[in-house]
């Protein structure tokens, strides 16, 4: 490989949440006991080395002792449009259809209030991304859920008819679309899109679609944006997309929407803009077109199958030696959500035990309840193998195998 993908930079000490909150924050895994290292795997950032030419555009940028005002660059904006045409086969956008949002939870509150009042109800689809669930509510939104179901061959469905029973009593008239899916990992197929575009449609739905995780899919896999699959959807949709997953850039902030109708962009536009706090940082800017580049393509391409590698080695692992732990092979996001129920009834266990069990032995995994998995757990796995295989034979070998 051209990049390095075996060496985890030491963040310790270094402003890295993943890290540093550990045993510290009520809502961070537990310290491990003596003799265990702390395994960061909750946290959805990763413990790679980012892109260098991210790294060296902002280098550039620093050289340049000054940081006042300014607007963003042409360089900016053609990036972002060569990005979606080369990387989603993506045709028309113009740079008008492009805007910054401080973050795309930030890009959601300011669609929310475009779309909707206060109190109004807002679809989901369940396992809920926990981002989407605080900042819907946080916002006076009444969260609707409709659950996504396993079907026989185990893959992660959309349930239609429930999708338009809920529309219906619940009179919702915004849903969040989350493609490729967090927590569940799964990168919805065009006729899944567009039939549940149908159904949005037809109950006078507008869309808001988080794509941030549109980048790490499988290879052999194709990410189809959901304003691509119609005139409608095309029009009735806004997309949010960020470097910030893909070349692990949330600490910069800035992310962008696509919204091609002129009424709704102008709408959440005058949203975003009524804190006048929504405004871009120079080195976010300068960060992604770095993240853009041809190199920044080809280190995109060596992430996508390291990390193909890791869920394989991962769920391999789980499937053959954690007997009663249930794991669905993501297609999309670095991200697993094994179902633990099994497991712990047989063994008397609570899903809190568990956790802590890992914890203990320095594995910091994530609770899943709150993304709706009642026995699930949430594990990154974007870091290097030799560390995963760690965490997996800590595992293995002190909870769900002790011997």
């Amino acid at each position: 490989m051209q990049f390095d993908f075996t060496t985890a930079p030491d963040r310790r000490g270094h402003d890295a949440l993943a890290i540093d909150s550990i045993g510290m924050d009520p809502t961070a895994p537990a310290a491990p006991r003596a003799g265990f290292d702390a395994i960061p795997m909750w946290v959805a950032d990763m413990a790679f080395k980012t892109c260098p030419a991210v790294t060296e555009a902002i280098g550039r940028r620093l050289a340049q002792p000054h940081f006042g005002y300014f607007e963003p660059r042409e360089e900016y904006l053609s990036a972002i449009l060569s990005w979606q045409c080369d990387r989603n086969g993506v045709t028309g956008l113009e740079p008008r259809h492009v805007g910054y949002e401080n973050g795309v939870l930030g890009g959601l509150v300011s669609a929310l209030a475009a779309l909707a009042s206060p109190g109004d109800s807002v679809l989901v689809h369940s396992p809920t991304y926990i981002g989407f669930t605080k900042s819907i509510s946080n916002a006076g939104y009444r969260i609707v859920s409709s659950p996504l179901v396993l079907d026989e061959e185990g893959m992660w469905r959309m349930d239609f008819d429930d999708m338009e029973r809920r529309l219906v009593e619940s009179r919702a008239h915004v849903a969040v679309f989350c493609s490729p899916h967090n927590p569940c990992g799964r990168v919805w197929e065009r006729a899944e899109i567009e039939r549940a575009m149908e159904v949005y449609a037809a109950h006078d739905v507008m869309v808001i679609s988080d794509e941030i995780w549109s980048d790490i899919i499988r290879p052999g896999l194709v990410h189809t944006p959901t304003q691509s699959v119609s005139d409608d959807a095309r029009r009735r949709t806004v997309a949010l997309y960020a470097p910030s997953k893909t070349f692990s850039l949330a600490g910069l902030v800035g992310s962008y929407h696509i919204i091609y109708d002129d009424y709704l962009r102008d709408r959440v536009d005058a949203c975003a803009s009524k804190s006048h706090y929504n405004m871009m940082n120079v080195l976010s800017m300068h960060a992604l077109m770095g993240a853009y580049s041809e190199e920044g393509r080809a280190w995109a391409d060596e992430l996508r199958a390291v990390i193909a590698e890791n869920v394989d080695l991962a769920c391999d692992v789980i499937d053959e030696r954690f007997d009663g732990v249930d794991v669905v092979r993501p297609q999309g996001t670095y991200m697993i959500f094994p179902d633990c129920s099994a497991w712990c009834a047989r063994h008397g266990k609570t899903l809190d035990e568990l956790l802590a069990a890992g914890w203990d032995v320095g594995v910091g995994w994530q609770d899943g309840r709150p993304f709706h998995g009642a026995f699930n757990i949430r594990m990154n796995l974007a870091l290097p193998a030799a560390r995963l295989e760690e965490a997996l034979d800590r595992l293995d070998r002190y909870v769900f195998n002790p011997r």
